[in-house]
C-alpha cells in the first residue's frame, strides 16, 4: 500500500515536471518567435522607410537639377536684358549728341537769319547783289530750318520711343530679378530636404543594418565563403557591386587574394618610423599611423589574434607610404572599423575579421557602393570609386581595374 503511494507521488512529480519543462519551453518559443517577427517587422518597416526617403532624396534631387537649370536660365536672361539696356542707352546718347548738334546749327542759322534780316539794304549795296539774290538766301536759311526743326523733332520722338523700350526692359529685368529671388529660395529649401532626406537615410541605414545583426543573432545564421569566387558572389548580391568590377579591384589589390602582406606590424612600425625620420613622411602621416596600430591592436584583440604575429601589407616602394593594410580587401585599422557594423548584418560573423574571405570582400564592395553609378555598371563611376578606394587616382591601377572589370571571367573559370 505505502509502495502503491509512492509510485503514484513519483508519477505526480515527474508530471508536475513536465509541466514546467513544457511550459518553460513553450514559452521560451513563443518569447522566440515574439522576438523574432518584431525583429522582422522591423526590418520590414524600416526598409520601407528607406525606399520612401530614397525616393523622396531622388526626387528633390531631380528638382535641384531643374531648380538649377532655370536659375541659370534667369541669370542669362537678366544679362540678357542689361545689354539690351546698355544698347539702348548708348543710341540714347547717341541721340542727344545729335539733338545738340542739331540746335547748334538751328541757332547758328537763326542768328545769320537775323542779322540778315536787319541789314539787307545794306548788304544789298556793299556786296552789289539784288534784291531776289537776298530773298532767295532769306528764303534758303528758312528752309534750313524747317528741316533742322523737323529733324529735332523726329530725334525727340526717337528719344521718346527708346526711353520707352529702355523703361519696359528694366520692368522686364525687375521681374527677372524677382523670379530669381523666388527660385533662390526654392533652391534653398530643395538643399535642405535633401541634406534632411541624406541624413535620415543614413540612420535608417544604420537601424537597418543593427536590425539584420540582431535577426542574424537570433537565428544564428552566419556565410563563410569556400573561395574568392564564392566570395565575389555573395558580396555581389548583397550590395549589387557587379562582380566584375569587384573582381577587377581585388585583382588589382592583392592579385585575387594571394598577396595580403607578409609583413607584421612591427616591421611595418619600424619602416614607417624611419620614413618618418628620413623626411619621406610627414608629421601628420605619422600620427595617423601610430593610431591606426592601436586600432589594429584593439582589432586583433576582439578576435583573439596575437597582433604581433599577425601578417599585413609591407612599406609600400617607391612612394610615402605605412602599409599595414589588412586582408583581401586591404582596408586600414580605421576603415575596417567604419565598415566592420556592416559587414557584420551580412555575413553573421560578430565581431567580422578583416583576413575572413566572406567580411573582407563584403567590406570592400559595401565601400565600392557608396559611390553613385557603381551599382549601375557606369565606367566613369568605377573609375571614381577606384580613386578612393586607392586614395589616389593611379592610372595604371585604374586601367587594370577596368580591364579585368571586363574581363574578369577568364580569372573565374
Amino acid at each position: 500500500m505505502i509502495y502503491g503511494k509512492t509510485i503514484k507521488n513519483l508519477a505526480l512529480i515527474v508530471f508536475a515536471v513536465w509541466l514546467v519543462v513544457f511550459d518553460f519551453n513553450s514559452f521560451g518559443d513563443r518569447v522566440f518567435a515574439d522576438d523574432l517577427s518584431k525583429t522582422q517587422d522591423a526590418l520590414s518597416n524600416t526598409q520601407k522607410k528607406i525606399d520612401n526617403t530614397t525616393n523622396q532624396l531622388n526626387t528633390s534631387k531631380v528638382l535641384l537639377q531643374k531648380n538649377v537649370v532655370q536659375v541659370n536660365t534667369t541669370k542669362a536672361a537678366i544679362q540678357n536684358t542689361e545689354g539690351e539696356i546698355a544698347r539702348k542707352e548708348s543710341e540714347l546718347t547717341d541721340l542727344n549728341e545729335r539733338l545738340k548738334l542739331n540746335k547748334m546749327l538751328l541757332e547758328g542759322y537763326i542768328r545769320e537769319a537775323y542779322f540778315r534780316d536787319q541789314d539787307p539794304l545794306a548788304e544789298l549795296i556793299l556786296t552789289g547783289k539784288s534784291f531776289d539774290n537776298i530773298t532767295e538766301n532769306f528764303d534758303q536759311l528758312l528752309s534750313v530750318e524747317d528741316k533742322l526743326i523737323l529733324t529735332m523733332g523726329e530725334i525727340n520722338k526717337e528719344t521718346d520711343d527708346i526711353e520707352g523700350v529702355k523703361n519696359d526692359l528694366n520692368d522686364k529685368k525687375a521681374k527677372h530679378e524677382k523670379l530669381l529671388q523666388q527660385q533662390k529660395i526654392e533652391q534653398g529649401g530643395i538643399v535642405s530636404d535633401i541634406s534632411d532626406a541624406t541624413a535620415t537615410l543614413a540612420e535608417l541605414q544604420k537601424k537597418f543594418a543593427e536590425l539584420q545583426g540582431d535577426l542574424n543573432k537570433l537565428l544564428g545564421s552566419n556565410y563563410n565563403a569556400k573561395d574568392i569566387q564564392d566570395a565575389v558572389k555573395y558580396a555581389s548580391d548583397k550590395t549589387n557591386v557587379p562582380v566584375g568590377f569587384l573582381v577587377g579591384v581585388l585583382k588589382m589589390e592583392t592579385n585575387l587574394g594571394a598577396n595580403v602582406g607578409g609583413c607584421t606590424y612591427g616591421e611595418v612600425e619600424s619602416g614607417a618610423q624611419a620614413s618618418y625620420k628620413s623626411g619621406k613622411l610627414g608629421k601628420n602621416a605619422w600620427a595617423t599611423f601610430q593610431a591606426r596600430r592601436n586600432t589594429f591592436q584593439g582589432i586583433c584583440k576582439e578576435l583573439g589574434i596575437n597582433y604581433q604575429k599577425q601578417k599585413v601589407s609591407c612599406n609600400p616602394r617607391g612612394y610615402a607610404g605605412t602599409g599595414g593594410a589588412m586582408g583581401v580587401a586591404q582596408f586600414m585599422p580605421d576603415t575596417w572599423n567604419a565598415y566592420k557594423s556592416q559587414v557584420s548584418s551580412y555575413t553573421g560573423h560578430r565581431p567580422p575579421s578583416p583576413w575572413n574571405l566572406t567580411d573582407g570582400v563584403t567590406a570592400m564592395a559595401l565601400k565600392l557602393s557608396r559611390v553613385p553609378g557603381v551599382t549601375a555598371g557606369k565606367t566613369s563611376a568605377y573609375k571614381t570609386a577606384a580613386c578612393a578606394y586607392l586614395g589616389t587616382c593611379y592610372k595604371p591601377y585604374i586601367d587594370g581595374i577596368l580591364y579585368w572589370a571586363s574581363n574578369y571571367k577568364t580569372l573565374l573559370n
